[in-house]
């Protein structure tokens, strides 16, 4: 199911029971004679759990069993942007919260939780990582995965699942980037991967690598209750290119077909099954160790464990209505059978999350093969992919509502491990081979050791012989000198001794002479010992106060580093008061602002009904005053029901008790407040598609027109003109109000009115009614344009918004009208003055204004006729910008084809010497 993605713009749980529910699944069971374990998950990944008991578990966002769910928005294509670019998505997505906002009309909505949500600017990367990324981990950790895709033909489920990305490696899918990560993470001596591929078409199974093999049977272990397929080929993968080309050999066998939906819409559910069979490390070591340990030898003959993990990535076909898909001959058997399996798919997930005693698993091969998936032992994400477009908001809300019931599902995952006996086996036989040449090369080294210790021994004696001859000889020589050395000292002392014995005869006579240089060396010697002494005392001071001085600087080092420290304490302790201080703040806030609307609310309520209550007269009136009054009673608990539900309840109520013409009788009221609630009442029923007809057939519509011409209240003004704008939603409506003078009625209003949400309202209906191609000239004529224009001045974005959507509208209607030939000259809107406001906001900040500003721009410039005008006012500029920058593609291509396609703007360009 090829479907084009660009960028993508960027996720409640229930009670778990297994599609073979009658039967309890008991956890940590190792049942006699078999090699398999079982262990069940704790929170972390693994959970300890009771048996599984149907409707037992909690609803936890924590359990890590429960089928996960994320939901995929498509952007729009190429056929949408065109049909559907006066209309707002039917979806709002909020990924930052997890939720997803359907819309029924302008004014309401549903809200919806997910584990993850996926904009249309959300990458292929950023998909797997939160869709698919943690059930491969739990492949490899030796657990059972199922990644699936659901939801309306044409939405992107293969492109989210199957796109190989050849020509663009961050394209590349679900089952392109799983292998990948597995191929990554397993050794390619000790593990092992294998892979089968299948189609599900026409309820018979066949084999997209062998398409000769084309009606496989499914075969279920009577014990365990496994599902296999023991006919489907399974091929050993060892690199990522081997299986890239495999999924190419599968998709080439796939079945497609072109429908009014998709080019190329599958009609077949896609399985691939990845087996995936690991070796657990660590856990069990060499048969023995280097230190021969008997006891570690023994231990290790506990044969090696092997997880097998199974990924199974199913693409299911879309589902489709056949009036929209326009499916026909052999093309509609195939969509009744594709619907008839993902019919019973749901039915398995609705009877699974209502803790249903029985599952209809056996109503399709499709749930059959899924057994695991929902309800069992594997862990499954479930991706959901919806459209932008409102015309297929029916299936986008089934598609989400079988995303929400999915999420009720939990499984009971366990790990899949066994004993590998043959690899123990060999592994022996490996080990008795190492030891045998172990200790005939220990025999060898023993013996050539023998030998070398020998020879070393002989060695060593005859360098000890040699070692003590030669020391002897150094002996001898050694005393001989040192009794030589003894003699010479001995004659040298004689010697000096007579030389002494000499000089001393010499001394005695100069004795005289010598006494008075004595006594001078004497006194000088004493002033020298007294300098020194002093010195001494002074190093000794100053080496005492250098201690005090060093003893000073570390306690001052250390108050610096105390102050520091208390003044980080403080620092800290400020900003938590700050941060606490600013969510009291903001919690404050959020409150007053809540008490202040729920004040007001009820407020309004009861004046409204004391009002009506004590104004009402008569028979009839009081009866109508019974019911408001009943329904105003409801809205004032809210404990009872919320505010918005309530209101809705009591006006359906009062609509079927009282009855519309008795509604709209008293839009003609003599009592204003009277009126006021008619007028509020008749707007809520108008704002269902349903009421719409019911209301102009009862003569509501020309109350409202009457109403706008005779009021003079402002709040009567605005109601009506919103209840005038949900019924020019209607194309036939759309001329009643044209014939009875409404467009008029609704530009006096404008004029008069001073209130943005009144001339929000004016402006919508006018904006609804510039949509229709049949009445642009009775609406130019009646001041319609005009009106759009001069609301304007308020300035208010709300009001500004829905200027410019009617100015867009009114500018397609134009450019359909110049395509088709039925119309010449340049636009009315120009002619009426509207270009310089719409240049002057084409960049505005709010981006409900720039977009239909831009739009209209791009609409005015695909006739020729209006080129001259456009390039005078500097819209050529902005046609530029808009074609380089535009955050919406649609548009951006748009203007790019309308600037390539006008013979005025290019010209325009090459004389501005403009590169495009």
């Amino acid at each position: 199911m090829a479907t084009g993605f660009g960028n993508y713009r960027n996720g409640n749980h229930s009670s778990r029971t297994s599609l073979n529910s009658t039967s309890k699944v008991s956890l940590n069971s190792n049942s006699k004679g078999s090699s398999i374990k079982s262990k069940s998950l704790n929170s972390s990944g693994l959970r300890k759990s009771a048996p599984a008991s149907l409707g037992a578990a909690k609803d936890d966002a924590g359990v890590p069993g429960r089928v996960r769910v994320a939901v995929r928005l498509r952007p729009r294509n190429a056929e949408e942007m065109v049909a559907d670019a006066d209309f707002a998505d039917c979806v709002e997505l909020q990924p930052e919260v997890k939720r997803l906002k359907l819309r029924k009309n302008n004014w309401d909505s549903e809200t919806y939780e997910f584990d993850e949500v996926l904009t249309e600017f959300a990458s292929q990367k950023r998909v797997y990582e939160v869709v698919a990324k943690p059930v491969v981990e739990s492949v490899l950790d030796g657990y059972n995965g199922t990644v699936m895709a659901y939801g309306q033909t044409g939405t992107g489920k293969t492109y989210t699942l199957g796109r190989l990305g050849e020509e663009d490696t961050a394209a590349r899918g679900i089952m392109v980037r799983a292998m990948e990560d597995i191929l990554a993470d397993v050794s390619q001596e000790t593990d092992s991967v294998c892979v089968s591929y299948l189609q599900l078409y026409m309820e018979t199974i066949q084999d997209l690598l062998d398409p000769a093999n084309d009606n496989i049977s499914i075969v279920e272990d009577p014990k365990t209750g496994d599902v296999s397929l023991p006919g489907a080929s399974l091929v050993e993968i060892r690199d990522q290119q081997s299986f890239v080309e495999l999924l190419r050999l599968g998709e080439a066998h796939r079945f497609a077909a072109n429908t009014k939906l998709n080019t190329e819409s599958s009609r077949s559910h896609a399985i691939l099954m990845v087996h995936v069979k690991r070796s657990v490390r660590g856990r069990d070591t060499a048969l023995s160790g280097d230190n021969g340990n008997s006891s570690h030898t023994v231990k290790s003959l506990k044969p090696p464990v092997v997880r097998k993990g199974k990924l199974v990535v199913v693409d299911l076909a879309g589902s489709e209505r056949i009036d929209k898909s326009g499916s026909e001959g052999h093309t509609l058997e195939e969509a009744k059978s594709i619907n008839l399996s993902l019919s019973a798919l749901g039915k398995c997930i609705n009877a699974l999350a209502e803790n249903s005693l029985h599952v209809p698993v056996r109503d399709s091969k499709l749930t059959r093969l899924l057994r695991d998936s929902f309800g069992g032992t594997a862990r499954t994400s479930l991706v959901i992919t919806i459209g932008p477009s409102p015309r297929h908001r029916g299936e986008t809300a089934s598609t989400i509502m079988f995303g929400q019931r999915a999420m009720k599902v939990e499984n009971m995952l366990k790990l899949k491990e066994e004993f590998d006996y043959k690899s123990l086996a060999r592994r022996l036989d490996i080990q008795l081979d190492k030891l045998i040449a172990d200790h005939e090369r220990q025999q060898k080294a023993f013996e050539e050791e023998i030998e070398r210790i020998t020879v070393e021994a002989q060695n060593q004696i005859s360098e000890v012989e040699r070692n003590y001859a030669d020391a002897l000889e150094n002996e001898r020589v050694r005393y001989q000198k040192e009794c030589m050395d003894s003699i010479k000292k001995l004659e040298e002392k004689w010697m000096i001794n007579q030389q002494k014995h000499a000089s001393a005869e010499n001394m005695v006579g100069r004795k005289d002479d010598s006494s008075d240089v004595t006594s001078k060396g004497e006194g000088s010697g004493v002033a020298v010992a007294d300098e020194v002494a002093e010195l001494k005392t002074l190093l000794q001071k100053e080496a005492l106060l250098r201690k005090a001085s060093e003893e000073e600087v570390y306690n001052l080092k250390c108050q610096l580093a105390q102050s520091k420290k208390s003044e980080a304490l403080g620092n800290s302790e400020i900003s938590k008061l700050h941060k606490m201080l600013e969510d009291e703040a903001c919690q404050k806030e959020k409150f007053e602002g809540e008490i202040a609307m729920l004040q007001s609310q009820l407020l309004q309520i009861s004046f409204e009904a004391d009002e009506t209550r004590r104004r009402l007269d008569g028979g009839g009136s009081e009866k109508i005053l019974g019911a408001l009054d009943s329904q105003m009673s409801q809205l004032r608990h809210p404990q009872l029901n919320d505010m918005g539900n309530g209101e809705k309840a009591s006006i359906a109520t009062l609509f079927e008790q009282v009855g519309l013409n008795r509604i709209l009788s008293l839009l003609e009221s003599e009592d204003a407040d009277v009126r006021i609630h008619a007028v509020k009442v008749v707007a809520n029923l108008a704002a269902e598609e349903t009421n719409q007809e019911k209301i102009v057939e009862a003569g509501g519509l020309t109350s409202l027109l009457t109403l706008l011409r005779s009021s003079e209240d402002e709040s009567i003004h605005r109601v009506a003109a919103g209840a005038i704008a949900n019924l020019a939603m209607n194309e036939t409506n759309q001329e009643l109000i044209m014939a009875q003078g409404g467009i008029r009625l609704l530009s006096m209003t404008s004029a008069n009115a001073e209130d943005p949400q009144t001339l929000r309202m004016v402006a919508g209906a006018i904006a609804n009614l510039c949509g229709n191609d049949k009445l642009q000239m009775k609406l130019r004529g009646e001041g319609g344009i005009k009106a759009l224009l001069g609301m304007v001045k308020c300035r208010h974005p709300d009001v500004l918004a829905q200027v410019a959507r009617g100015i867009a509208n009114f500018a397609k209607c134009e450019s359909r009208a110049s395509t088709q030939g039925t119309k010449n000259g340049k636009s009315l809107l120009i002619a009426d003055g509207a270009l310089p406001w719409i240049i002057q906001n084409a960049n505005n900040e709010a981006s409900q204004i720039r977009r239909h500003i831009e739009l209209a721009l791009c609409h005015l410039a695909q006739h020729e006729a209006n080129a001259k005008e456009m390039i005078s006012g500097g819209a050529l500029w902005e046609l530029v910008r808009i074609s380089r920058d535009c955050s919406r593609e649609d548009i951006k291509t748009l203007a790019h084809r309308t600037l390539t396609s006008s013979p005025t703007f290019q010209a325009e360009l090459r004389r501005l010497r403009v590169d495009y």
